[in-house]
């Protein structure tokens, strides 16, 4: 359950911590943490947070923190999850998924928790507080619906394989979806404009830049200079507005500005960074949009960043991106 909690967060927001560059030693044990606890070694696990943690000056995101308190309860070691949740609870305000999140049912019995989940759930209550209610639960709704097909792509792809019939209809049912939630969020849109935080709470903003990169090219180009408007007035995030400019570019026939998006070849099935404008200068721009370096965003990908490399290999690059 506790990978649920930010969706985006990872690709989007792995960036930067405390105004600070993540050092590397901090990611990669982050990333091997991660790994124990889908191995279900949770006690390796919780142990590679702190590890992760030490080497930043026990500096840590609150994502990280959450999930290593995961960890430490699916251990079976509930003083040292009650501390990690104890340092984000201030903060916190996820009052429904921390509620339900099975990984943390072992602390449920603790005194500490009761107190604990008021303290989340005044938190929640005071940060909706001015917020547009009907409009965050529409787009509670459309999160879901756009979110949890998404998530089973990767068993789907596992089991039957990534040409199969399975997956094949499992995509038209994404597609079916998508077409429906950009319905509802364009209304939203031609209505109110791009609405920030401020307004539908933060997961409620994201959905509705999720729901626009998921659209056609020409809905794309047609709110993407909306988007840049919400980013000056701090109501979107500049590093999503990052993803959508890609993907924009790129659907336009050109280069990619930021490296956010990522091909893979129909034939080989490896992943390779879609073609890139100036990438020597690349990490300059991601840091300006609040992205982490490119060489730690394509892990996820199994990618190795050779710029040099990647400078030869463009032209195919491009024809390949071209046949697609």
């Amino acid at each position: 359950m506790k990978r649920a909690l930010f969706v985006l967060i990872f690709l989007i927001s792995t960036k930067l911590l405390f105004g600070q560059a993540v050092p590397k030693e901090y990611t990669d044990k982050v990333k091997t943490a991660e790994s124990l606890y889908n191995n279900k070694d949770f006690k390796g696990s919780a142990k590679h947070y702190s590890e992760a943690f030490k080497s930043n000056g026990w500096k840590a995101s609150l994502n990280d923190r959450y999930n290593a308190a995961c960890s430490w309860a699916m251990a079976a070691v509930p003083d040292s999850a009650f501390s990690q949740l104890s340092r984000i609870a201030p903060q916190f305000t996820n009052y429904d998924h921390i509620n339900k999140d099975t990984d943390l049912n072992t602390l449920h019995a603790d005194a500490r928790w009761k107190p604990l989940i008021e303290q989340v759930k005044q938190n929640k209550d005071k940060a909706e507080a001015n917020l547009n209610k009907p409009l965050v639960a529409r787009l509670t709704n459309i999160y879901d619906e756009d979110q949890k097909y998404r998530q089973q792509i990767e068993g789907i792809e596992k089991k039957y394989g990534s040409v199969s019939k399975e997956l094949n209809d499992h995509w038209k049912i994404i597609a079916q979806k998508d077409s429906l939630n950009l319905i509802e969020v364009k209304a939203i849109l031609d209505q109110y404009g791009w609405l920030g935080p401020d307004v539908v709470g933060s997961q409620g903003s994201t959905t509705i830049f999720l729901v626009i990169q998921h659209a056609d090219l020409a809905t794309q180009e047609k709110y993407l200079p909306m988007m840049r408007e919400a980013v000056k007035n701090g109501k979107a995030k500049s590093s999503s507005l990052a993803l959508l400019e890609d993907r924009v570019a790129l659907r336009q026939g050109k280069r990619q500005i930021y490296g956010s998006q990522i091909g893979r070849d129909p034939e080989t099935k490896v992943y390779f960074v879609s073609p890139l404008e100036d990438p020597d200068h690349v990490d300059k721009r991601r840091a300006e949009a609040g992205l982490p370096p490119l060489a730690e965003y394509i892990k996820n990908w199994q990618i190795t960043w050779d710029v040099e490399q990647y400078k030869k290999d463009l032209p195919k690059l491009e024809e390949k991106s071209k046949r697609k």
